[in-house]
Parts: C-alpha cells; sequence; structure tokens
C-alpha cells in the first residue's frame, strides 16, 4: 500500500525546515541578547540585570521575525493575544534560560561562570522549550505538528 502524498517523511521535512527557520530567528535574538548583554556589563550593570534587559529586548525582537516571516501568521487583529502568549510561553523558557546563566555565573568556576558561556548554555535550552511553544500554542500550527509527531498526516480544517 502507498504512503499519501502528505505522508509523515513530507511533513517532518516541513517541520524540519520551519525549526531552522526558527532556529535563524534565535540566531538572531541571541546576537541581539549577547550584544546588549556585553553593553550592559561594560556600561557597569551586573551581569544579572544586564541580562534581564538584554533578553526582554530579544524577545521583543524575536516575537516579530518569528510572527511575519517564519510562521507567517501575525496579523493586526490578533497580534496583541499572539504577543501576550508568546511573552508568557517564552518566558519560562527564558527564565530558563535566565536561571542557567544566573546558575552558571555564580559557581565562579573558571571557564562555567565566563557570562558568556553561561549565555549558551542557557540559550540552548531555552529555544528548545521556546520553539515547541511558538508552534504549538502561539501562532497556532499545533493541528499540523502533532500530526508529524505522531507520523499521521493532518486533515484538512472542516
Amino acid at each position: 500500500m502507498d504512503e499519501p502524498e502528505d505522508s509523515g517523511r513530507g511533513a517532518a521535512f516541513r517541520e524540519g525546515g520551519l525549526a531552522a527557520k526558527f532556529a535563524g530567528v534565535s540566531l538572531i535574538g541571541f546576537a541581539t541578547d549577547a550584544v546588549l548583554l556585553h553593553f550592559g556589563i561594560a556600561a557597569g550593570i551586573g551581569p544579572a540585570w544586564s541580562r534581564v534587559i538584554s533578553l526582554i529586548c530579544a524577545m521583543q525582537v524575536t516575537f516579530l521575525i518569528n510572527g511575519l516571516g517564519v510562521f507567517r501568521s501575525l496579523d493586526r487583529r490578533r497580534w496583541p493575544r499572539q504577543w501576550a502568549r508568546y511573552m508568557l510561553s517564552n518566558g519560562f523558557g527564558n527564565f530558563c534560560n535566565y536561571w542557567i546563566f544566573v546558575t552558571l555565573v555564580s559557581t565562579h568556576w573558571r571557564f562555567i561562570a565566563n557570562p558568556m558561556v553561561a549565555l549558551c548554555a542557557g540559550a540552548f535550552t531555552a529555544w528548545m522549550i521556546n520553539y515547541c511553544a511558538a508552534r504549538l500554542f502561539v501562532f497556532g500550527k499545533a493541528r499540523t505538528a502533532l500530526a508529524t509527531v505522531l507520523r499521521r498526516p493532518a486533515k484538512p480544517p472542516a
């Protein structure tokens, strides 16, 4: 028996493409975060408070790019609700990011306490959490994503 045209492989390929685009946007957010963190520390603000500022700014940048370019579902009617969902769900991922960052910096271990190393460790964890949250809950792609995970083609909306 032949597989349907929209088989699990095709959906998984599309999902991988979406994850790759999200990763690209995450790199832009990471760069925004890192640059602002560096400037904050250079300005004499402690690493923890500099990170709060840099993270909030990076979240705004990634919300716009993900909503307009990656998921292509940001519109004038729904953007306040999408923004609130994004800030809440990605806020959780970024809380984990921040917690990892502060924990590693506070160890004062030679390599791990470096703010940029701690930033990388926290950012990777947040990326995984934030992609799932944006994909499933913020930008309304849960049905297709769940079908991919379950390896069944999504049924078109009635």
